[in-house]
């Protein structure tokens, strides 16, 4: 019985081996085409020559400017996923890209689960709240009130008397 079993099984193995090969090369072209930018944070992209009109497909989630040099700087503005294109004058894509904006990471962000409501901090050495996407609506609006107060009190003390002009 082995005889008659064994030719069939190492050809579904070179089979499944040629499935595993096809889909890691589709993941493989698909990852090269993703780029990666974490919210609040903004990376440098190298546009290709000729690019005469530039769209993102969700300024939501991905903002962009360009810079000289063909350079452009894209800024993460909300979770998720969206395009970038790049035509030339007479409208044809020269590039098509996704932008993936993934969660703030590294070793001093904090986050604290209370029930369903989550906070962030920064703790670098000390713990600071954080204004992160996705916190509960009562911490984010107390954070956010604390920095608008603090940036409105520090452009008052820039602007007031004996303040350089």
């Amino acid at each position: 019985m082995s005889g008659v079993f064994g030719p069939r099984k190492r050809g579904l193995s070179g089979l499944f081996a040629g499935i595993l090969f096809a889909a890691a090369a589709v993941t493989a072209a698909s990852a090269a085409d993703n780029f990666d930018v974490q919210v609040d944070q903004a990376r440098v992209m190298k546009l290709p020559d000729k690019v005469a009109t530039i769209v993102v497909g969700n300024p939501l989630i991905a903002d962009v400017a360009l810079q000289a040099g063909g350079l452009l700087v894209v800024t993460g503005k909300g979770y998720g996923a969206t395009n970038l294109l790049a035509l030339d004058r007479a409208g044809k894509v020269i590039m098509d890209r996704t932008v993936q904006v993934m969660n703030p990471s590294g070793a001093n962000l904090v986050t604290v689960y209370k029930g369903v409501a989550r906070e962030s901090y920064s703790c670098a050495p000390e713990c600071a709240a954080r204004l992160t996407l996705g916190d509960s609506s009562a911490f984010f609006t107390d954070t956010m009130m604390q920095i608008t107060t603090r940036t409105g009190g520090a452009q008052a003390a820039s602007s007031g008397p004996g303040a350089p002009h």
